[in-house]
């Protein structure tokens, strides 16, 4: 059954506000898991107390790019004492986007991290579809690059679907290798701009891609809005409640 997670960047005003308190606050609205990219000053231990009172699963880590290849023990050593191993690049600035020496760094980051009983993921944009690498999409050239054993995907389907590509096929290339998607919608406005809102609000086939994931082991699907146009907390509450529709009409979710 898929389970229901949310990416912490969504709230990233309002942990910085109270951690503590936004934490408890997603769990009342009956999500499962959370996906970190920041501990807002706490120690392992405060995070892993705040998890195991509230009953969240730590889903993953997005970490940057840099600190997992200079600190990667630190890194892994923190994400253990909270319950997580699962660590997530989760994007490149342009000027980390050398493809040889990414796929050769990802090699070495995934071993340290397989010795360590824990797993690398590689988070999507829409630039890995839209640049190019070796005849392939970059996207498709990490993973030819990297064994599975060592790298792992998480998909954002939505920017897969915003780089003109179809994620329900993306989605069947890689099943056996994606135990996590990022899961959020968007709509494009008249200027030819897009913004992320509220899942079953936007353009994106989110059915369709529900329901692949449960086709194709997904074990997570991670809730993310990457900008809200009213109170984050009501955004990713509203998100919730389209899914837990969707799994009463016809899906099979867990929150």
């Amino acid at each position: 059954m898929l389970k229901i997670g949310l990416q912490l960047y969504t709230l990233r005003e309002q942990l910085e506000e109270d951690f503590e308190g936004t934490l408890r606050q997603v769990a009342a609205m009956g999500y499962a898991g959370v996906e970190f990219f920041n501990y807002f000053g706490r120690s392992a231990g405060e995070v892993k107390a705040l998890l195991d009172e509230t009953g969240l699963v730590a889903v993953g880590a997005h970490r940057p790019y840099q600190a997992l290849l200079n600190d990667t023990e630190a890194e892994i050593a923190y994400n253990k004492a909270i319950g997580n191993r699962r660590l997530i690049i989760p994007f490149l600035s342009e000027e980390e986007r050398d493809w040889a020496a990414v796929i050769a760094n990802l090699k070495i980051i995934g071993e340290r991290v397989k010795a360590q009983g824990s797993q690398l993921l590689y988070h999507n944009h829409d630039f890995e579809l839209l640049e190019r690498y070796e005849e392939q999409t970059a996207f498709d050239a990490i993973y030819a690059g990297v064994p599975a054993d060592v790298l792992q995907v998480e998909m954002d389907t939505c920017w897969v679907h915003h780089a003109g590509y179809d994620p329900v096929a993306y989605m069947a290339a890689y099943a056996g290798r994606l135990p996590l998607i990022h899961l959020k919608d968007m709509k494009k406005n008249p200027d030819g701009t897009a913004e992320t809102v509220v899942l079953g609000e936007g353009e994106v086939d989110l059915p369709s891609i529900l329901s692949a994931a449960e086709t194709h082991g997904v074990e997570w699907a991670v809730v993310e809005q990457d900008f809200c146009s009213r109170s984050p907390l009501e955004s990713v509450r509203d998100s919730m409640a389209w899914l837990k529709g969707y799994a009463g009409n016809e899906g099979q979710i867990r929150g």
